[in-house]
């Protein structure tokens, strides 16, 4: 344990997957958590679960690429929490496709909820921090963001950006006492965005993740509650000497 009891925590993509087992393990490390979501009742079921815990828990349902709902949502949140120390901007989605042949929609997408997305959350979230004097930030990026993929085009490069947004924050941040820091899935499986990839993959004759465990050193995927722990553990006064960085959570599969 961390020593987090207390703390008030705020989760984008908090309904189910990785955003769900993040909520989860705060929830249990004594943390009162704000769920934003575009599935409201995946949402107000983590709530439930965290409230299970003896925990403060509330949800809001809205959409990270739309400012008008971040700032009302956000502003909901920090108000039931009572504050905010940190901030969780894990929503996210994937859309498949190489870049002569994707959708602009698709493209636009990617980047309206995986870019602008964090944008607008950090902007409602973060001046709550500055008034305070001390907060935490922990973006969701990906072991693609550090390395191009071929049909993954639009995907890579949101993550490529997740990181440099994660790095210009951080420099910005350190003197109010706000640290800042990304977290590098690998391939996660049991989450909503593997099912959809890999209904996607198999469309497209690509291997499936059960097919690539020979290209992940530690010899499985990943789940869920791995990044659950390193985003524990960044929270956490263990990670105090620690912003700007990008942490690999691959099981090897990249290094860099």
């Amino acid at each position: 344990m961390y020593e987090l009891k207390g703390k008030k925590v705020v989760i984008t993509g908090g309904a189910a997957g990785i955003g769900r087992s993040i909520a989860l393990r705060l929830g249990q490390e004594g943390c009162d958590v704000g769920l934003f979501d575009v599935d409201g009742t995946g949402a107000e079921a983590t709530a439930a679960k965290i409230r299970d815990l003896g925990c403060k828990a509330a949800a809001v349902t809205g959409d990270v690429g739309d400012k008008t709902s971040v700032e009302a949502g956000m502003k909901t949140l920090v108000e039931t929490l009572g504050g905010v120390d940190l901030l969780v901007n894990n929503a996210g989605i994937l859309r498949m496709g190489q870049l002569l042949e994707m959708s602009e929609k698709d493209w636009a997408d990617t980047w309206r909820i995986n870019v602008d997305g964090i944008f607008h959350c950090t902007r409602a979230v973060v001046p709550h921090m500055v008034a305070q004097g001390h907060g935490n930030v922990v973006n969701m990026s990906s072991w693609m963001g550090k390395k191009g993929v071929a049909s993954y085009g639009a995907y890579c490069a949101s993550k490529f950006a997740v990181v440099a947004l994660t790095q210009s924050l951080a420099h910005e941040l350190a003197g109010k006492g706000i640290r800042v820091n990304s977290v590098c899935p690998g391939l996660i499986v049991d989450t909503k965005m593997r099912e959809e990839a890999e209904e996607d993959l198999a469309r497209r004759g690509l291997p499936l993740a059960n097919q690539r465990l020979h290209t992940i050193p530690l010899g499985r995927t990943g789940l869920p509650d791995d990044i659950a722990r390193v985003v524990a553990f960044l929270a956490s006064d263990e990670a105090a000497y620690m912003t700007g960085q990008a942490i690999n959570v691959t099981g090897g599969l990249w290094m860099n």
